[in-house]
């Protein structure tokens, strides 16, 4: 299948020398929710106002589904929704005014329908009259939104959507975006929650320095690179670990002399935790509860960072 972006030797350099951007090569795939992970400054939102549109790149070629997004500027922004992350409205004007208004600079019929439904999905309906420059700061990232919705794109980028929005508005935002992805939309997304990508990506890329230094099925790389940890609570403390468990690489944790930590790959297994019970258990060393830990994308994300460096 032919990807609905594809980024080749993508290149920025500002007038100042700096170079934010550094040999993209990157396809996204129709449909999916793409997580675009880094630190400030690494270039996430650079490299969406490139593909957006909005700043010029040095060197390198896009392309939005299929239109190159110089060569056929008009053809390529009209696939694309852009939900900022910046708070940018028109304070004075209506949330129905400044919708239909984004509509039609794409030059898309009018369509109160359309509106309407997009206005109600994103609970914006009883504020339709409202002026823009009286909705809480929740309610205009939700009129970005609706914005961005209102010439029917293909592919959404959500820069750091849900930043200062409160949790209700936010699991609204993610049911809209499953309820988007589902009728064929192709969803960028940046965040700093990095949860939000752990519960919403098909695939995330790690972005730093304006390089891409990963892009992996997310599945796939919790799988690589998630440390998986067996916590065993002892019935009493060990002053010392049995040298017949050294093997093994136990650890006592930190915060309680009782437990012992065993990390462990997890494409080991049953096998390495069957071969830990035994030694356990020749050791004289007996436990009363035992749970288990992975870690999170979020730890993942920093060790690939520091590996990085």
């Amino acid at each position: 299948m032919q990807p609905v972006i594809s980024i080749a030797g993508l290149n920025k350099t500002y007038a100042g020398g700096f170079q934010a951007l550094k040999d993209i090569n990157l396809d996204i795939r129709r449909g999916e929710i793409f997580a675009l992970l880094g630190p400030n400054g690494a270039g996430k939102t650079t490299l969406i106002s490139v593909i957006c549109g909005l700043i010029n790149a040095s060197s390198g070629t896009v392309l939005a589904d299929g239109h190159d997004i110089v060569k056929n500027y008009r053809e390529a922004r009209a696939k694309i929704g852009l939900v900022p992350q910046e708070l940018t409205t028109d304070a004075f004007e209506t949330v129905w005014a400044t919708v239909s208004f984004s509509r039609g600079l794409f030059g898309k019929p009018r369509d109160p329908a359309h509106i309407e439904k997009v206005l109600r999905s994103l609970s914006l309906w009883d504020k339709k009259d409202n002026k823009l420059i009286t909705l809480s700061g929740g309610m205009k990232r939700r009129v970005l939104i609706a914005k961005a919705l209102a010439h029917e794109p293909q592919i959404l980028f959500l820069d750091e959507p849900t930043a200062g929005v409160d949790v209700s508005l936010r699991k609204d935002m993610w049911a809209l975006v499953r309820t988007l992805r589902s009728t064929g939309v192709t969803i960028i997304l940046t965040t700093h929650y990095i949860e939000e990508a752990e519960d919403m990506a098909d695939r995330v890329g790690v972005i730093n320095n304006g390089e891409i230094v990963l892009v992996e099925n997310k599945v796939e790389l919790m799988q690589k690179l998630g440390k998986k940890q067996l916590l065993l609570q002892l019935q009493q403390p060990l002053p010392t670990i049995p040298a017949s468990l050294a093997a093994f690489k136990l650890e006592t944790s930190p915060n309680d002399p009782c437990e012992l930590v065993y990390t462990y790959d997890i494409h080991a297994g049953q096998n390495a935790i069957t071969q830990l019970f035994d030694a356990l258990r020749h050791a004289d060393v007996h436990f009363k509860d035992l749970r288990t830990k992975q870690s999170s994308l979020e730890e993942i994300f920093v060790q690939l960072l520091q590996e990085a460096k």
